[in-house]
């Protein structure tokens, strides 16, 4: 492998050197558990030694979870999905993009189920798919439907975690589920991919997972959540560098096979279905300068599916693009 981790992480540490935080408690961070560079990054405590923070990661099933618990303030930093993003944006919980965990392609699928005689968008009607919903995954599903001009009433869409819909696939009592792995690769055993969301996307239907903190904690610590954004950042670019490095039985993906429950053999797969965007990137390019114009369309879309009953008129009160700037300095 060209570059290490370790080595990446310290060299982002050092260049933060003197970073210093307000929050001098146990910081709770959530996360999705998706087998990511984060984890790799994680294990080696890449993020308390950028920040400085005692960090207690928590593992959520959903952006709903999310959103709830960063609502009550238990919860400063977490993973969330655009679709969830928006409808938080939207009821006007106080929180902040500040960078792109990533985006969104085949690590979301629309998978139908062996035998439930389902060979296109249209033979949906009449059948069973679990999502959870709310979700980017239920965001991408309702995409989908929309461009076939597939009422969601001709089908029943089932709103289940996770966990949830892996066992429903065992009972054969769904016919097909719009999710994300680890239980994608669980379903895809007795299944078969339709779609993923990287092709809802080119259908006017983007997601992506952001980085996301409460707006007080942001401004009053700046410093610290830009060098958790460097560190993440260097994940990430570890991973990018040399994709081909992390096999089976490479010391990143062992690391995040042992954090997220995931096969080793599965991992690098499933990498491929995720977009990595280099901070530097992502504030050039669509996605923290557009971010609150696709949050805006986003949530009128959800509007007009009857999930929000209202929208913001402006969403950039919801981007902080100070955080990846000074990061990338």
């Amino acid at each position: 492998m060209k570059k290490s981790i370790a080595r990446l992480m310290i060299g982002t540490a050092a260049l933060l050197l003197g970073t210093g935080s307000a929050f001098a408690e146990t910081l709770v961070i959530g996360h999705f558990g998706d087998p990511t560079p984060l984890n790799a990054a994680r294990a080696e405590n890449a993020f308390e030694t950028a920040t400085g923070w005692d960090i207690e990661w928590r593992q959520f099933a959903s952006g709903t979870d999310v959103i709830a618990a960063m609502a009550s303030g238990d919860v400063k930093i977490s993973e969330l999905g655009s679709s969830p993003l928006a409808i938080a944006a939207s009821q006007g919980v106080e929180i902040q993009m500040f960078m792109l965990s990533y985006a969104i392609g085949d690590a979301e699928s629309l998978i139908v189920r062996d035998g439930a005689e389902i060979a296109s968008i249209e033979d949906l009607r009449g059948k069973r798919v679990a999502v959870p919903v709310g979700s980017t995954a239920h965001f991408s599903l309702v995409g989908a439907l929309k461009h076939s001009n597939i009422a969601e009433s001709e089908l029943t869409i089932m709103n289940m975690p996770p966990d949830q819909i892996a066992a429903a696939w065992e009972q054969d009592a769904i016919d097909a589920a719009f999710i994300w792995h680890p239980v994608q690769s669980q379903i895809l055993e007795r299944g078969t991919r339709l779609l993923g969301a990287g092709e809802t996307a080119e259908w006017g239907y983007p997601t992506f997972n952001a980085w996301v903190a409460n707006t007080e904690f942001a401004a009053e610590n700046a410093e610290a959540l830009a060098a958790f954004a460097g560190a993440m950042d260097a994940a990430n670019q570890a991973y990018l560098d040399d994709p081909a490095a992390w096999t089976a039985d490479s010391k990143p993906v062992l690391a995040i096979a042992n954090l997220t429950g995931a096969e080793p053999d599965q991992i690098p797969v499933i990498l491929e279905g995720f977009s990595f965007v280099p901070l530097s990137e992502q504030l050039s390019g669509p996605w923290l300068t557009d971010a609150a114009t696709i949050m805006q369309s986003t949530a009128e879309f959800l509007k007009a599916a009857g999930r929000i009953d209202s929208t913001a008129d402006d969403y950039s009160a919801f981007v902080n693009t100070g955080i990846a700037e000074a990061a990338v300095k």
